[in-house]
């Protein structure tokens, strides 16, 4: 009898009566079958979930590192900063106070009138304060020559404060009426100056209280 046969003539409902060769390979078969069920039901799925808790694992102790690092750094970018601020202070208390801003566009004004400038229009505007300063605006129409700006420009910064002057929407071109050599000079430019205790208080105040709404 063929190995085919003999197993075509297998009694299923009497396995005990099976011979030794085919209970043994149904035992590991079944044996296998459990095995691989048991690995699809759960052991693949543990599995990937142990790859996903060491990657994470991972990033985790990654990301202790560069907070460990950043933390061992601390104590470094605190003396930083805490040396940046008293530069920064030393920096401020060069430019002009508030009794002395009224003095300094005075000054800033002559010294155009000085260089042979003819001031137009010099128009100081409100104030507009910043978190450690102040901010003016000044509408300026200038009339002069080249090396008169120029003489402006250095006699400004001779001053004996710390005069900074930032232009904005400047424009300087010739005239329209064409006399040889003179330029006009229009826009806006902004001086600064820094704010005394007080100032600066209410203004720590009122960023506190924008804060707290904003919670």
């Amino acid at each position: 009898m063929s190995f085919i046969d003999e197993l075509n003539s297998l009694d299923t409902s009497n396995p005990g009566g099976w011979p030794a060769w085919v209970k043994l390979g149904s035992i590991v078969l079944l044996m296998v079958v459990i095995c691989a069920g048991g690995y699809f039901l759960q052991i693949k799925s543990q599995m990937e979930d142990l790859a996903k808790h060491q990657a994470t694992e991972r990033s985790e102790k990654d990301v202790y590192k560069i907070k460990q690092q950043r933390a061992a750094q601390l104590p470094a970018y605190k003396a930083q900063l805490a040396e940046m601020e008293v530069i920064l202070q030393s920096m401020l208390r060069q430019l002009p106070s508030k009794n002395e801003m009224s003095d300094l566009i005075v000054d800033v004004s002559q010294t155009a009138l000085a260089s042979g400038i003819d001031n137009e229009l010099f128009e100081p505007g409100a104030e507009i304060l910043k978190d450690f300063y102040a901010e003016k605006p000044i509408s300026l129409r200038m009339v002069g020559k080249y090396h008169q700006f120029g003489s402006f420009v250095s006699g400004v910064a001779s001053l004996p404060r710390v005069v900074i002057l930032t232009m904005h929407d400047i424009s300087l071109k010739p005239l329209a009426n064409g006399e040889s050599g003179l330029l006009l000079l229009e826009g806006t430019a902004r001086t600064y100056r820094y704010l005394d205790s007080e100032e600066q208080a209410a203004m720590d105040a009122v960023k506190a209280t924008v804060k707290g709404a904003k919670r």
